[in-house]
């Protein structure tokens, strides 16, 4: 059975981060701190969620923190972004929430590691726009394109805040749960050191096939999906197992 942090320990960090100016934290004067600690019992294991306060654009974001990652190297991280229609409303059209909750489980039989949960709707373009996104591809475009018809680069995140989420929670270095090369390259920039890759894969759904493959051919996301004959449009309606032939029949209609 892993060791959670102590109350000790948690007394500490409070401490250092109430006594931390931010002045001089990086050339943007971002300002990264902890606001408050709690026990997180949950379905996935025993953690302990931190709640973190930046002076930028005042979103909050978490880290769900499984055992001591106090002064640890090798830490298992997971960087995820928000997404509000498939972490709380299951949408099939991504595979955000398989990704978290395959996340969650994974670290809570661990002997330690950490979740951050990062306020970056939408590739960071914000859930408005991720709607606006999702109408595009309605209409055929794959998910890079929708984003750029918009304005916007195929990824607007940032991992500034946490890589210093990571600092204050004095992790020393991680594994990196990812399928994504720029989550670790942007990392490693910000001085954070990656000492490996655990790889995070969830097989496609047929809502979700071709903004995978997407990812894979665009974005350079490590998916191993090559070499499928044909992947469904966003717009396309998928055959499930247990639909009546008349359901079939109405979905290929749609």
């Amino acid at each position: 059975m892993s060791e959670a942090m102590t109350h000790m320990q948690i007394r500490e960090l409070l401490d250092e981060n109430c006594e931390n100016s931010c002045k001089g934290y990086n050339p943007q004067e971002l300002c990264v701190k902890i606001a408050a600690i709690a026990d997180l019992p949950s379905r996935f294991g025993q953690f302990h969620i931190v709640a973190f306060y930046h002076n930028q654009d005042g979103k909050e974001h978490a880290a769900i923190v499984h055992g001591n990652p106090l002064d640890a190297e090798d830490v298992p991280v997971r960087m995820h972004s928000e997404c509000l229609t498939g972490d709380a409303l299951g949408s099939l059209r991504c595979d955000c929430r398989d990704q978290l909750e395959a996340a969650l489980r994974a670290i809570g039989q661990m002997e330690r590691g950490i979740v951050l949960y990062l306020r970056q709707e939408g590739r960071g373009i914000g859930l408005t726009n991720k709607i606006r996104a999702y109408g595009l591809q309605d209409h055929g475009y794959d998910t890079v394109e929708a984003n750029l018809a918009l304005g916007f680069r195929d990824d607007e995140r940032d991992y500034t805040i946490a890589a210093h989420m990571l600092q204050s929670l004095r992790v020393r270095s991680i594994q990196l749960m990812t399928n994504n090369p720029r989550k670790i390259d942007g990392l490693t920039a910000l001085g954070m050191r990656v000492t490996g890759r655990i790889p995070l894969i969830i097989p496609p759904n047929p809502y979700n096939e071709f903004y995978l493959e997407t990812k894979e051919r665009k974005s350079g996301h490590m998916l191993d999906l090559s070499g499928k004959e044909h992947l469904l449009e966003q717009m396309d309606r998928p055959i499930i197992d247990g639909m009546t032939a008349e359901q079939i029949e109405v979905a290929q209609e749609d």
